[in-house]
């Protein structure tokens, strides 16, 4: 990407080809200022040109929302730390205020004798586009984006002025706000009436109301120029003849568009890989039509051993860029770059209705997440968006479920692909007793089919769903099925994210046994969910001192309270399972142990069925919209809890297992091939070390299934609590999977407070670092050379000059068990920029375990301090409601 003055970037993730003689886009990123519309006395036709001279406006976040802006502005505090988004610190007006944006930009010269066309991808909810004194166009709806002929309003190598009215959506409603006494509260609300928006935003019990409802240019404005004929809606579709894969057919769709008052002859030609191709066409003026190319007619377009694109987990992320250009008189008009995977989707098997996705002929079972916003102020940077789903690779997870559309970006789908995570993708309804049906038929249509042609060629989106938990209404849903027949010829459209197909949500939401998650009768599970506490240094980040020993309002303002997640009696349970909690940093360590159990099992009992009823599920939520305690695999500052590396566990591809309903001794075969020639072990280990038992297993499990070992002989005189060591190693000795369990006894079957009487184990510890192209490596060599095991043992990267975590870090496992004499090695990567220059420093703590700490070349390792229980006093961590 090239970088102007003036803050202008040119290019981008999909820059054009340097062979194209069109000028490359220019993203006006700089140079931005804002202030309320009722401030500003002068007329649209006065804002928008060189003689106004702003006074007093704040510098202008684009992309970003109005609030972003004003936080960033140091109006407001940040809002997701402690109480900061409280109506009397934040007001609610801004919900209900439009905003002025205005820059000045220069148009480059390269753009002579071209069209020039302004581009807006996302602007929340509605707006007035001026450019030097004339209005230019509007939009509506954030997910519609706005493309502007400004050829007749500026002049290349000039400046230009730009000026933008946003409106708020039309009905932001009244939120309710989250507290202890009241709990978090109705979901959404009247906001829904509007669509296409970011209608979660009036709140959630997974989210405060966002102040201006994420009012603003949230996504980014760019200059592009083109000659009289334009690319547009580009579709490319693929075709395998499954069972076969070693070839593919390959059609491309193009809609070529005359902008011109004359008859344009040229050429359409495309290329990727090593396919080439070119078609004459003849547009008339004002009009536009559509190119369709398939290898009927153009048999470069048969390709055979294709590359191609697996889920993760199931094979690579092979993608092509297509690059298409039309030429007039030998001189490009236009072109465009997209990336694109062959693959083939399927979505049900013989003898079964449920939804069953397959894809190049192989049956996944898919295991994800829902995201319900991906970030509450839509502050969410492409690398930082990077980590996030990186990290859904990381937990083995395949699906992303887009729930009512909230995280819709260019970047969102491009790294999907990027990683092999598929994308359950909906439209802008939430359930209906979250809110009422869109007044504006034609705005919600129109943000709907932007989104299908914007995204379409993406090759991890594998359906649309229409609604969340509910069916859309019939003149809506009439619609997208007429839609989905023009626009996507190779995806499933489900009506209902709760039913048809199999299909079923409703939670439940809130922490239950590990035993619980094995009965159920669906066979895809859109939601279903868990409290899921973050480490100890994310809730200090999230709230100030002052709070951190009293559940109370500022932990409701972060989803802990009466509601679907159990967060008011959340606390009382960890006492009783895992004993009484002296304060907070004992409720965080009994916590991940909750974490553990419960979200190993949630996916654990669904294997337990594999395709048998078993086809899916998404755990509610994968990743949080801001700091919360509840509903999440890693926490809004990117910290991983131990609930991610519990799901890593249970989702591999070949995975040994402990039915914890049943006791059975279960090996879970993802994949499409059998596993033969095995050998499994079980080992059953007393609270003092000793071994009660042991069992070896001869395992030969066929492909897509669950097979069972047999029921585990429980023998007698086993400790109150007592572990459980499974490990399967392959026809060549290679160890391909290991699981421990910590167990009580069946007739207090819930009571774990016996792991109070493990004594601390000083595991030994060796270091060594690698930087790498950027990276830095760190391995960990633990070992346990004590008698007594050592439970859920946690590393954190740190910096070691000013203590500070390193995030995002990617660990190749955490919360670990270790047997004695036994050693593991934990590979820890983050970016070396992130270190700053200082010695990497590994902290570590867990139920039970300590370090003896050891150096090597630029890095550390040592004891957490600050996790420690007795670093601070017994609190009791009591509940407390506060009248407001």
């Amino acid at each position: 990407m090239l970088v102007l003055g003036g803050g202008m970037t040119v290019g981008g993730s999909l820059a054009l080809a340097a062979s194209s003689s069109i000028p490359l886009p220019v993203t006006i990123t700089a140079g931005w200022q804002l202030e309320d519309a009722a401030k500003v006395p002068e007329t649209e036709e006065v804002i928008a040109t060189d003689k106004y001279k702003p006074k007093n406006w704040y510098t202008a976040t684009v992309p970003g929302t109005v609030l972003t802006s004003l936080v960033n502005n140091g109006v407001y505090l940040e809002p997701l730390f402690g109480e900061n988004n409280r109506p009397d610190k934040i007001p609610d007006s801004l919900s209900r205020t439009s905003y002025w944006y205005r820059t000045v930009f220069k148009v480059p010269k390269t753009y002579s004798g071209r069209h020039v066309w302004l581009n807006f991808d996302g602007i929340n909810f509605s707006a007035q586009v001026w450019v030097n004194g004339r209005r230019v166009g509007v939009t509506r709806g954030a997910f519609s984006r706005g493309i502007f002929d400004i050829s007749q309003n500026v002049k290349p190598g000039k400046r230009a002025v730009l000026a933008v009215l946003v409106a708020p959506q039309p009905h932001p409603g009244d939120p309710h706000e989250h507290t202890i006494r009241d709990g978090v509260g109705k979901n959404g609300g009247i906001t829904a009436i509007d669509g296409p928006t970011f209608l979660s935003t009036i709140g959630w019990d997974w989210i405060p109301a966002i102040r201006d409802r994420d009012t603003g240019i949230w996504q980014k404005v760019f200059l592009s120029a083109s000659g009289p004929v334009t690319i547009k809606d580009p579709l490319v579709t693929t075709d395998l003849p499954l069972p076969r894969t070693d070839t593919a057919d390959v059609s491309v769709q193009v809609r070529l568009e005359n902008v011109s008052d004359q008859i344009q002859k040229g050429v359409l030609k495309g290329s990727f890989g090593d396919v080439s191709f070119e078609r004459s066409v003849e547009v008339v003026p004002h009009s536009s039509q559509i190119v369709s190319l398939d290898p009927k007619t153009v048999p470069e377009l048969h390709m055979v051993n294709p590359k191609l694109w697996w889920p993760n987990g199931y094979g690579p992320q092979n993608l092509y860029l297509l690059h298409l250009s039309f030429e007039v008189d030998s001189k490009d008009s236009d072109s465009k770059d997209l990336s694109f995977g062959i693959r083939k989707f399927s979505y049900s098997v013989p003898d079964s209705e449920s939804l069953t996705i397959s894809v190049n002929g192989v049956p996944v079972f898919i295991r994800g997440g829902n995201w319900g916003l991906d970030e509450a102020m839509k502050r969410n940077p492409r690398p930082r968006l990077e980590a996030q789903i990186r990290m859904h690779q990381l937990a083995n997870l395949n699906m992303i479920r887009n729930w009512v559309g909230q995280s819709t970006s260019e970047d969102f789908y491009e790294l999907c692909d990027k990683y092999g995570i598929l994308v359950w993708d909906e439209f802008f309804q939430p359930n209906p007793a979250d809110g009422p049906d869109p007044d504006d038929f034609d705005t919600y249509m129109a943000n709907v089919r932007e989104k299908i042609l914007r995204f379409r060629n993406h090759a991890s989106i594998v359906l649309w769903c229409a609604r969340n938990e509910g069916y859309p209404p019939k003149k809506i849903d009439d619609a997208l099925r007429v839609l989905m027949a023009e626009l996507e010829p190779t995806r499933l459209y489900q009506a209902n994210s709760a039913d048809g197909r199999g299909v079923n949500s409703h939670g439940p939401y809130h922490w239950r046994t590990p035993r619980e998650f094995y009965v159920f009768n669906e066979a895809f599970k859109t939601e279903i969910g868990s409290v899921s506490v973050p480490t100890l240094e994310s809730i200090h980040g999230m709230m100030p001192e002052k709070d951190w020993e009293t559940i109370n309002d500022d932990w409701a303002e972060h989803d802990f309270a009466k509601g679907a997640s159990g967060g008011d009696s959340y606390a009382a349970m960890i006492a009783a399972r895992y004993g009484k909690v002296a304060n907070l940093a004992d409720f965080v360590r009994k916590s991940q142990l909750a974490n553990y159990e419960a979200f190993r099992a949630m996916y654990e009992g669904r294997n337990a069925k594999l395709f048998h009823p078993a086809t899916g599920i998404l755990t509610w939520m994968s990743n949080p919209a801001q700091p919360s305690f509840v509903w999440q695999l890693y926490h809004h500052d990117l910290e991983p809890n131990a609930a991610l590396f519990a799901v890593k566990k249970a989702a591999e591809s070949v995975h040994i297992q402990l039915n914890e309903s049943n006791g059975e001794v279960q090996v879970i075969d993802n994949l499409a091939v059998p596993v033969n020639g095995a050998r499994a072990r079980l080992a059953i280990y007393n609270m003092d070390g000793t071994v009660a038992y042991q069992h070896d297993y001869d395992v030969a499990a066929a492909a897509s299934l669950a097979t069972n070992l047999g029921v585990v002989d429980w023998p007698i005189g086993l400790s109150a609590v007592h572990f459980v060591k499974l490990e399967l190693w392959d026809a060549e000795g290679r160890l391909i999977s290991d699981n421990f369990y910590w167990r009580a006894l069946p007739e207090h079957q819930d009571d774990l407070t016996a792991l109070l009487g493990l004594a601390t184990v000083t595991l030994d510890a060796k270091v060594a670092r690698r930087d790498v192209e950027g990276k830095t490596f760190v391995d960990v060599t633990l070992h346990n050379p004590g008698i007594q095991i050592a439970l859920m043992t946690h590393l954190q990267l740190r910096r070691k000059g000013d203590g500070e975590r390193v995030l995002p870090v990617y660990y190749s496992d955490n919360y670990v068990s270790l047997l004695p004499n036994e050693s593991r090695t934990i590979t820890v990567e983050a970016a070396t920029a992130d270190l700053k220059g200082e010695v990497a420093l590994v902290v570590v703590d867990g139920w039970n375990a300590g370090v003896a700490g050891s150096s090597a070349k630029g890095v550390d390792i040592a004891i957490n301090a600050g996790t420690q229980v007795d670093h601070y006093p017994v609190t009791g961590l009591p509940m407390i409601s506060i009248e407001k």
